[in-house]
């Protein structure tokens, strides 16, 4: 078994038992990146001299005997839209392309202070506008089940390189679904926890009310040892919740007996692939079978927040890419004036799917539609948090799917602007009510892709969703979630791609 097949916790127990070094870890990870990600395009920037210093320092301290972290020399890589200084910084956008911050985002703080070796930065949608990772200014990512087909967006390269086992982890961000749903088309475990939960401050901002730093990685206990890293009041991020934060990783044993479970029933399952709709019933049944209490949960408001979302994200859009004016940083086009060096910059360096949401939230906020758009959007987001209290009343957690369909082909919907957000249907409400959710593995599509369930609780419950998804792990048994990657010929090239 090679080094890059293990667990985040196996990986941690081996370093600091002394059985590998650091530096054999991330020699393996970067060999593994240097056989697939050619093909798959999981990152952006790849920075190998980087970690394996990291992972050289790490492997001094340890033999001097140094109290370090337990995720001290285990790998990790980093969504391309968290700041990390003197790193390159791009949201996959031209107009960020060649932007190094001089600041770290707090998570990726974090991460350095544990000693984590960072392997790369992960390709994303644009600015995370996307479900796909086809809107990438660089490259689309592809999906390691079957390089014809997408991984999810926004966070796809974080999503790709866990599941390729490119890293044992990844930082993402969500913002309607923009972890969980990746996590559910390359069958990899993605969490989006509470709203304030992780800081906020160094991600570069889409929409502020709705933006999550979270975690993907390949089972709920290698979540947990990642969240207990990054979770945590922060003064620089006036969101951040303040209070202590639990291990994570402590009162995982599975078990649901007493649990009460509401099993979501949307108004519409228009769109939804029968075998999802199928899996979702079968989980649970599982969960029914041993001990918990399972009935149904009806989100009314669900085709309203589809509709909401794409008001008031799209809104916030527009306020906070108003920095990008091609003067104080990032790309600049020439002009014989402001006005036109400021069309000109955004109209080169912005790609399409962000200047039509840029518009959306434009025309929402003026004079005149504010009232009948943006103020009622948030209007529908307050009767949607509403309801999910009332659920929440009945049900410690719900159950759902985590993607309405598997994984669709590349160019398939990047035409159709509504079918492509429609892709978002099922995580969209969970992030408009700021609760925290859940994508772990359900099974396999007839295809052979894998199909996500996704498990969302109360504030601050994100225990409950990891010790749940420790009992499907239980029961999925030895299944293997690793793609075969059989398209690319060893040693050679391939013709799938």
């Amino acid at each position: 078994m090679q080094l890059y097949e293990h667990t985040a916790a196996e990986l941690s127990r081996m370093l600091q038992s002394r059985e590998v070094s650091s530096v054999e870890v991330v020699r393996s990870f970067l060999e593994r990146i240097d056989q697939v990600d050619s093909y798959l395009k999981a990152f952006i920037t790849q920075t190998p001299v980087t970690a394996l210093d990291t992972a050289g320092e790490i492997d001094s301290g340890r033999m001097r005997g140094e109290n370090l972290h337990p995720l001290a020399g285990v790998p990790v890589a980093i969504k391309d839209n968290i700041s990390t200084m003197d790193l390159r910084t791009t949201c996959a956008s031209r107009i960020l392309e060649n932007y190094i911050p001089p600041f770290d985002a707090t998570a990726a703080a974090a991460v350095k202070r544990a000693g984590m070796p960072i392997l790369g930065k992960t390709n994303l949608d644009e600015f995370a506008m996307g479900s796909s990772t086809e809107n990438s200014a660089f490259f689309p990512t592809r999906n390691p089940w079957d390089p014809q087909r997408v991984p999810g967006g926004s966070s796809g390269g974080s999503a790709v390189a866990v599941a390729a086992g490119m890293a044992p982890l990844a930082l993402g961000s969500d913002t309607g679904g923009s972890i969980r749903q990746p996590a559910s088309l390359c069958g990899v475990t993605g969490l989006r926890p509470t709203y304030g939960r992780v800081s906020r401050y160094g991600l570069v901002a889409f929409a502020s009310s709705l933006d999550q730093i979270g975690t993907v990685s390949l089972n709920a206990f290698d979540c947990a040892l990642l969240l207990n890293l990054v979770a945590g009041h922060d003064p620089l991020d006036s969101t951040s919740l303040p209070g202590a934060v639990p291990d994570y990783t402590a009162g995982l044993e599975p078990g649901t007996k007493g649990l009460r479970v509401g099993v979501i029933s949307y108004s519409s399952t228009e769109g939804f692939d029968p075998e999802v709709t199928e899996t979702v019933q079968k989980a649970a049944a599982l969960l029914e079978e041993h001990g918990a209490e399972v009935g149904e949960v009806s989100l009314s408001l669900t085709d309203y927040g589809l509709s909401a979302y794409y008001l008031i994200a799209p809104s916030e859009a527009s306020s906070n890419l108003g920095r990008y004016d091609g003067i104080r940083y990032g790309y600049s086009a020439a002009g014989d004036n402001i006005e036109t060096m400021f069309s000109r910059t955004r109209g080169e360096g912005f790609g399409p799917e962000v200047k039509r949401r840029v518009m959306i939230g434009t025309y929402a906020l003026s004079a005149g539609y504010y009232d009948a758009y943006y103020l009622k959007a948030m209007q529908v987001r307050t009767l949607i948090r509403r309801e999910y209290e009332k659920a929440f009343k009945k049900f410690d957690l719900l159950l759902g799917a985590a993607s309405p369909t598997p994984a669709f082909k590349i160019g398939e919907k990047i035409g159709d602007p509504l079918q492509m957000y429609l892709s978002d249907v099922c995580n969209i409400t969970d992030s408009l009510a700021g609760v925290p959710s859940l994508a772990v593995p359900g099974g396999f599509h007839s295809s052979g892709l894998p199909l996500g369930l996704q498990l969302t609780a109360r504030p601050l419950q994100e225990q409950l969703l990891l010790k749940t998804a420790r009992f499907f792990e239980a029961y999925r048994g030895q299944v293997s979630l690793r793609p075969g990657l059989e398209f690319i010929e060893k040693g050679g090239g391939s013709s799938a791609v």
